[in-house]
């Protein structure tokens, strides 16, 4: 994992990311010496190309992050991947046509564009067909040694054998800190030297899984493999790292406190944030404001109640605020006003309320919200008061998602479907924990880009 602004990104798609950006430069370049040859004119040199070729590289570069193109399943599935790709260069068609309007300067030629794209399709292709021989095989996974051989140390173990995962165990040691549950460990007394086993196995990451740490931290042993070049790592920063959440299952109140995260110094980039949120927002308003108020009328005419409706909802320092929503379900959808969470396929969910659930229209009035300063774009979703102090007395640190402002997409959101149950609460929190901690430009970023991919594929919308 390479640590990008607090954000871990693994080595192969930042590798594959880069390999990209090249293709794409050269498939510009391609695509405008192709035109020059056909119409018989000399090209010029090459640095006067350079801003047209990064532009365009640059727009389908994003275009690709936003759809999802190195996602997981999609390194993973040639169809998913091949689909994907397509999808992305068709979107960034569109894009850099705002941007050839908005910069004259930069422009192609529409026939130097084409071309340029059909190489772009071609280069990115073939190197997926390459790449998805290699991704996934164990060669070309990072080797970690487990100290520990318990609850802990399997649940790592859990995680070594999803899809997707960039580290390989190769090797389990048991520390006399509880009960033996991963059978294949071995005992540390039966190794003379840890550091050259650590070696032999030819590790380069240790990771402490240990049960009970008093009187079992082997200082000694760490010092002498930290020395030597090999990376120690703690349970829950590990996991961390590799998938993106705070696993709950391993966490502890010191470890939240002593590692580093929820900076005090985020004024700068907070300020940046709420000027984002006021333009944008605004710029919704105006311009969509026609579809919100024809989706309106078609919600008013399909069911009887009002177009739109209010809710109270948890925000920064569980401060209660009302969010505005286009009403997707019928009016009598909780009665009593009873908090009931949404399920898959929802019969109190209207016709017209399924497609711009699944289109994300309804939540288009939270602009308003946005603009007044009660949500940015990006944090985690706000929930009922009644779910919240339902889910604060069952889950450890749930309080601790309201030290940022919600969001109208998150983390959480482009990382797990729609949650409608406390397990679903719980794994949600771990990635909102993820976000409060390590908050910062880039990620709001790269969640906006990601939005994309959950709006095309709504997987998740109920």
């Amino acid at each position: 994992m390479v640590r990008l602004f607090k954000h871990y990104v693994p080595h192969t798609v930042l590798l594959l990311g880069l390999i990209d950006f090249v293709l794409l430069m050269l498939a510009g370049e391609a695509g405008w010496l192709l035109r020059l040859w056909q119409i018989d004119v000399q090209a010029d040199p090459d640095v006067q190309r350079l801003p047209h070729l990064l532009t365009f590289a640059i727009v389908l570069e994003l275009a690709m992050v936003g759809v999802g193109v190195y996602g997981a399943d999609a390194l993973r599935s040639m169809r998913i991947g091949a689909a994907r790709l397509v999808v992305a260069i068709s979107l960034g068609v569109l894009l850099l046509a705002f941007v050839f309007f908005m910069l004259p300067a930069v422009t192609f030629w529409r026939s130097n564009l084409l071309y340029a794209m059909a190489f772009a399709l071609f280069a990115l292709f073939v190197v997926r067909v390459v790449a998805g021989q290699l991704v996934g095989h164990d060669a070309f996974k990072r080797r970690i040694l487990v100290l520990g051989a318990g609850p802990r140390a399997a649940r790592l173990a859990e995680v070594a054998r999803r899809d997707g995962a960039g580290f390989t165990i190769a090797g389990h040691v048991a520390m006399n800190d509880g009960a033996v549950v991963v059978p294949s460990a071995v005992n540390r007394a039966d190794i003379a030297n840890l550091n050259d086993h650590v070696v032999r196995l030819g590790a380069s990451e240790v990771v402490l899984a240990l049960e009970e740490r008093r009187n079992a931290l082997p200082l000694a042993d760490l010092l002498r493999i930290k020395t030597t070049g090999v990376h120690v790592n703690e349970l829950s920063s590990f996991l961390e790292r590799e998938t993106g959440r705070v696993d709950l299952d391993s966490l502890n109140p010191s470890w939240l406190i002593f590692s580093d995260g929820f900076s005090a110094g985020r004024r700068l980039s907070s300020g940046g944030k709420r000027l984002f949120d006021i333009f944008v927002s605004a710029i919704i308003l105006l311009v969509l404001g026609p579809i919100i108020l024809l989706t309106a009328a078609a919600v008013k005419m399909e069911s009887a109640g009002p177009a739109f409706f209010r809710q109270r909802r948890v925000g920064l320092y569980g401060q209660s605020f009302e969010i505005l929503k286009i009403r997707s379900m019928r009016q009598d959808a909780e009665v009593g006003g009873k908090a009931v969470w949404a399920q898959k396929d929802d019969p109190r969910i209207t016709r017209i309320g399924s497609i711009i659930r699944k289109l994300r229209i309804d939540e288009l009035p939270q602009a308003w919200t946005v603009l007044k300063g009660e949500m940015s774009f990006v944090g985690p979703r706000p929930e009922r008061p009644q779910f919240v102090s339902d889910l604060e007395t069952r889950l450890p640190y749930y309080t601790e998602r309201h030290v940022v402002k919600p969001g109208i997409t998150g983390w959480a959101q482009i990382n797990f479907p729609y949650g409608a149950s406390v397990e679903d609460a719980r794994q949600k929190l771990e990635y909102d924990l993820y976000y409060a901690k390590n908050y910062t430009p880039f990620l709001d970023l790269l969640i906006l880009l990601q939005t994309v991919r959950v709006v095309l594929w709504p997987v998740g919308a109920r």
